[in-house]
């Protein structure tokens, strides 16, 4: 057996109804909430609408990135960084699955970065500083909920990076297994795999 050592600041808030939570844990950071989701899943299962329903209820400024891709494109983070420097955004909140939180995880370090973000993924600069974010989970796969890393693919140079810096790790992560129930079979399958 080999020796190690494991830290992980994420709060993991796991359960049915969880969603609740986020009257609790946002507040705490801010009231200008930047929205991150893909497609329109979360709409068609309801999570979309709770999710705007509880910002609303803690009297939150909602801005929102819709149309994250799958391998997030650097494309889209810049929009996200334009968004939260535009408006002051305090807290940055992704609902979906991996590619959402790697997204929001360089939306959160370009934001407190005065270069571009691609510099960040490349390894060029060190992201030392980064807006906070929370997840609410919606696929099971690469963990991305609870570590630090991220991967950013950059279409125009056919790049695709992984990188990860001790501040992206997320405030925390909501894990309601209701969430992923309607995840298909084979995608699931697919992120047990990726999790393995």
């Amino acid at each position: 057996m080999q020796n190690f050592v494991f830290r992980n600041p994420t709060k993991l808030i796991f359960g049915k109804g969880q969603l609740e939570q986020l009257k609790t844990e946002i507040p705490q950071f801010g009231k200008k909430v930047l929205l991150v989701y893909g497609g329109g899943s979360i709409k068609r299962n309801c999570i979309y609408d709770n999710v705007i329903s509880i910002l609303k209820d803690i009297n939150a400024e909602i801005f929102e990135l819709t149309g994250v891709e799958p391998n997030p494109r650097v494309s889209t983070v810049k929009k996200g960084i334009q968004i939260c420097k535009d408006n002051g955004v305090e807290f940055i909140l992704a609902v979906g699955g991996g590619s959402v939180i790697d997204c929001t995880k360089a939306i959160a370090a370009g934001s407190k970065y005065d270069g571009d973000v691609w510099d960040i993924v490349t390894k060029k600069a060190f992201a030392s500083e980064a807006l906070p974010f929370g997840t609410v989970l919606t696929l099971a796969a690469t963990g991305s909920e609870m570590n630090a890393g991220s991967v950013i693919t950059n279409w125009e140079t056919n790049e695709k990076y992984g990188w990860g810096s001790p501040v992206t790790f997320p405030q925390f992560s909501i894990l309601d297994p209701v969430h992923t129930a309607s995840v298909p079979r084979d995608q699931t399958i697919y992120g047990m795999v990726d999790i393995m």
